[in-house]
């Protein structure tokens, strides 16, 4: 009985935040090591199609990095980073378009429909949905300047399609996937992607589930940030405490909360049911990014 009574309890803890956040917009940023696990990814879509059940309207933005990798070094291609963002030939990008939107994006859409809930596969260039033009090359740490040939930074985004399906009972689900000038694929960081994404729909949360607890500073011994401001963010930037992968994480919160997105949020994707721990209980869980 006692163990029934704790489960009222929980529910009784979450009904509030759901009164809250019935029919506001979540953006869910889904990628890393969060993503490999068949078991890890059938809990998060649990969570998502929790979130739309209670009347939020989640839309998942999912990169796919570790499986690019993966068919990359298949291939005989080294996988190269600066800031966080992958060096992207017309080779790479192929092979982005291919895991991205032929195999992970299909894979998360089967596994919301089957639980019940309808969900759409879309990409940039659908409906005008993230238009973008190629960034400028990027100074790297050795101080040369690297072209990062077909990566996209985004210009506009059209959230009608998005809106339309939300209303209409389905989950939206992005590949980060832009389209260029001339409807050419370019390769946006998902972080990014889910950033401006949430400050287009003025979304109520930014959630970044990746296969990091969230910011730590210096070490993980040293102690986890469960709370930063925009000016400490930019002080462990400059002292390379926040680098490589976390660095577009950090700054698609910023430019989200800028935007009007009320919180953003980086949590662990591996740990069980980590949306649900965030958005329905008191404590909360990760390292919530305010300005």
């Amino acid at each position: 009985m006692e163990s029934l009574i704790s489960r009222a309890e929980a529910l009784i803890e979450a009904l509030p935040y759901m009164q809250s956040f019935s029919g506001r917009y979540f953006v869910v940023k889904y990628g890393g090591q969060a993503m490999v696990s068949r078991e890890m990814m059938a809990n998060v879509v649990a969570d998502i199609v929790l979130l739309k059940q209670v009347g939020i309207k989640p839309v998942l933005v999912h990169g796919g990095g570790k499986e690019i990798d993966e068919v990359m070094l298949k291939l005989g291609k080294e996988p190269r980073f600066v800031d966080g963002l992958r060096v992207t030939d017309d080779e790479t990008m192929e092979i982005a378009e291919m895991v991205l939107q032929g195999k992970v994006n299909r894979r998360i859409v089967a596994l919301i429909n089957r639980c019940g809930v309808p969900a759409v596969g879309l990409g940039g260039g659908d409906g005008g949905l993230l238009r973008a033009r190629t960034m400028p090359p990027l100074a790297a740490a050795s101080g040369e300047s690297v072209d990062l040939g077909r990566v996209g930074e985004i210009e506009r985004i059209d959230t009608a399609l998005i809106e339309s399906l939300s209303e209409s009972g389905y989950i939206p689900v992005i590949a980060s996937i832009g389209a260029g000038p001339s409807w050419e694929s370019l390769n946006i960081n998902a972080d990014h992607a889910a950033g401006e994404l949430a400050g287009a729909l003025r979304a109520e949360k930014l959630i970044l589930l990746s296969d990091v607890e969230g910011v730590y500073r210096r070490s993980e011994e040293d102690g986890f940030i469960s709370a930063i401001k925009e000016k400490e963010v930019r002080d462990l930037i400059r002292k390379g405490q926040i680098n490589g992968g976390m660095i577009p994480k950090v700054e698609a919160c910023l430019k989200a909360l800028k935007q009007g997105v009320a919180r953003t949020h980086i949590l662990d994707g591996r740990r069980k049911h980590a949306l649900i721990l965030e958005t329905f209980t008191d404590t909360g869980i990760g390292t919530m990014v305010t300005l």
